[in-house]
């Protein structure tokens, strides 16, 4: 696993933690109001880590009794997640970078068969992303799978300048196969967890993100 392209803000004890605490605690689960603001304010977190990274140039500003000069972004990026579980930690990330264009993918895991695990994914809503500097936001690293299919998908649109990936927990497995499909991607993350389970689980993780969010699916 490549650590350069690599970053995990629990590594260092913050607001992160707490954040990530309360996504897994059982107690706390049950409150879906509280689940999805605490995958916003990890997204609004991992945001602002993002934007130290962020190419940025000095600009004069006008106050009502002077001028000054201050660091400004030069663009913002193109946020992309994928649905539904994605939508808090974008969100979160919307909250920071408020004039970011988005795009939107329909991805899912297949649960037929515990021995290969298969992605479907149906539906792509993209600006444009050539040269853009491109967060993809998607809460439970998992296998990485349907994070890479999405972000080939995304390809169809140009060919971003930067990558970024940003999920709340992930699997050093799932981690490991997004670095060697999209080794240009700094990957950002809540916390890094032990491993997968034979299901392609989160161990220990959260459970199921979207249902926690939106409620259970049928």
């Amino acid at each position: 696993m490549e650590r350069s392209n690599l970053r995990i803000l629990t590594e260092t004890p913050s607001l992160a933690n707490h954040f990530v605490a309360e996504l897994r605690n059982i107690h706390v689960q049950h409150d879906s109001l509280r689940f999805r603001r605490n995958l916003e304010r990890l997204g609004e977190l991992l945001a602002y880590e993002i934007s130290k990274t962020l190419p940025f140039a000095e600009q004069t500003i006008t106050t009502p009794l002077a001028e000054t000069n201050t660091m400004l972004l030069v663009e913002q990026p193109v946020l992309a997640t994928i649905l539904r579980a994605g939508l808090p930690l974008y969100q979160g990330m919307l909250n920071y970078f408020d004039k970011a264009y988005s795009t939107f993918v329909g991805a899912y895991r297949v649960e037929e068969a515990h021995t290969e695990l298969q992605i479907n994914m149906e539906y792509l809503a993209s600006t444009d992303l050539h040269d853009k500097i491109l967060i993809l936001a998607d809460p439970m690293l998992a296998t990485g799978r349907s994070l890479v299919k999405a972000y080939q998908g995304m390809l169809r649109h140009g060919k971003p300048m930067q990558v970024h990936i940003a999920a709340a927990i992930a699997s050093p497995e799932g981690v490991a196969y997004v670095q060697e499909q999209i080794p240009e991607a700094i990957v950002w993350l809540g916390a890094m967890d032990e491993r997968l389970n034979e299901n392609f689980y989160i161990i220990p993780g959260l459970g199921d993100a979207g249902d926690l969010a939106f409620g259970p699916k049928i």
